[in-house]
């Protein structure tokens, strides 16, 4: 018998830290795990799940106008905020109880208290102090706003899913994912967006034609974008006055920060363990996950490694399964898909076309911009850009890079086919089917300059 109360205390209930214990605990392992939120962490309370809720409700403006050239005559529309948030709560309290069920179910103590640790084997939860052969560490990230006078009158994507109502007009800070996405959501649904960023193209991590695209196709939907500027104050009024950088003053009635997130890992007590953490917060980390100190161990967005669900929870898989069993499963961090739920969506994986430069190969591109079947009755200038990035030397196709409607369910065949090292003459020995939009990623002949 161990001389612990558990062989693993998770700290954090999110996607990674849940499926971690779940692992465990299915592997023979007494587990527990703590969290003083949420089940479900960002993912399903305040990321993926509903995001992708509101990017829904936010396409129907557009389906109502494009059903036209089909020939039907919608009636006059009408937008309740009040009723998707409901609706939206509803379904996120749901997820919330499916988690604790399978937690439960799996054998797994929840600890609903902070958690803060005290040494290599303990943890002391809710004024207990509990031990345990190992601790993990998944507490995920939190927004983070920039140092500038009037920043608490803004608000991050946190609040913006409980926004009581839809401001008239909206000013979203920043050029990432997270600031695409709610610009596209804001517009969608009537609001007057403007989005600014330091940057002179979105999405600067992705490859370049991405976010040169996808603001030239926000643009053209509404979405005021202004590159080459940030934020220097927020003044309290109704409306809000803006102050950016070269003095120009702006008036919107919120403002939103999507300027970054920072590993959630202050007061934990990591460092009176002695556990060694970037500037930033990250937990350092080695290629097992394990921390400075053996027993403590972190994963997902506390790591600030990866920071997507499905990599958090095959992290929380690897150690898992290292600890309590053969520990043969290896985490593989080339060609991890992702995608953008920004309008038009984003889906991308493998290398961008600078990227796969720097690493040194000769590369062939083929690239294609074309407007999809569904648009040519309804008029709609909305245009899809696809791309694939090949080694001159080998064919292997290193990136597939698309903008456009469920860029991501498309995306995700790909994965598989880079997973498996695919080239492209494998590419154009795939019949396509007709008539689709990914289709075209097989029927691409021509390299460009």
């Amino acid at each position: 018998m161990s001389q612990h109360d558990y062989d693993l205390i998770t700290i954090g209930a999110g996607s990674g830290g849940v499926r971690a214990a779940r692992w465990a605990a299915g592997l023979g392992a007494r587990v527990a795990i703590a969290e003083e939120r949420y089940l479900g962490g960002t993912c399903v309370n305040v990321g993926c799940i509903p995001k992708k809720l509101l990017s829904y409700a936010a396409h129907f403006r557009e389906d109502f106008e494009d059903a036209t050239g089909y020939g039907w005559r919608p009636g006059e529309a009408a937008f309740d905020w009040p009723t998707l948030i409901a609706n939206k709560d509803r379904e996120i309290a749901r997820l919330n109880g499916v988690y604790e069920r399978l937690l439960r179910g799996s054998g797994v103590e929840i600890l609903r208290a902070h958690a803060t640790v005290v040494d290599p084997h303990t943890v002391e939860i809710d004024g207990r102090r509990l031990t345990a052969a190992h601790i993990l560490i998944a507490t995920g990230g939190w927004p983070v706003k920039p140092s500038i006078p009037g920043a608490a009158l803004g608000f991050t994507s946190n609040e913006a899913f409980h926004l009581p109502s839809l401001p008239r007009r909206a000013l979203i800070i920043g050029g990432g994912y997270i600031a695409v996405e709610f610009a596209s959501i804001f517009n969608g649904l009537g609001v007057e967006t403007t989005l600014v960023y330091r940057s002179e193209r979105l999405l600067k991590s992705f490859d370049a034609d991405l976010g040169r695209f996808l603001g030239e196709q926000m643009t053209s939907k509404g979405v005021n974008i202004l590159y080459g500027r940030n934020i220097v104050a927020i003044e309290r009024g109704a409306p809000f006055a803006v102050t950016l950088t070269g003095g120009t003053v702006l008036e919107t009635d919120g403002v939103m920060f999507a300027t970054g997130r920072a590993p959630n890992t202050r007061g934990l007590g990591l460092e009176r363990a002695g556990v060694k953490l970037a500037e930033n917060g990250a937990v350092i980390v080695d290629a097992n996950f394990v921390s400075s100190v053996p027993s403590i161990h972190a994963i997902g967005d506390a790591t600030d490694r990866v920071l997507l669900t499905p990599v958090a929870i095959a992290e929380g898989m690897v150690v898992a399964e290292r600890l309590f069993s053969s520990g043969g499963r290896v985490l593989d961090y080339e060609n991890i898909p992702t995608t953008i739920f920004s309008h038009p969506s984003v889906g991308t994986v493998g290398l961008s076309e600078a990227d796969a430069r720097r690493r040194g190969f000769g590369v062939t591109l083929y690239r294609t911009i074309f407007t999809p079947l569904k648009h040519t009755l309804t008029g709609r200038a909305e245009k899809v850009l696809m791309k694939l990035v090949v080694d001159e030397a080998s064919e292997r196709v290193l990136g597939v890079h698309m903008v456009g409607s469920e860029a991501g369910e498309i995306i995700q065949g790909f994965a598989v086919a880079l997973k498996c090292g695919a080239t492209k003459r494998q590419f154009d020995a795939t019949i396509g089917i007709h008539p689709t939009t990914a289709e075209e990623f097989v029927t691409l002949r021509e390299a460009v300059a």
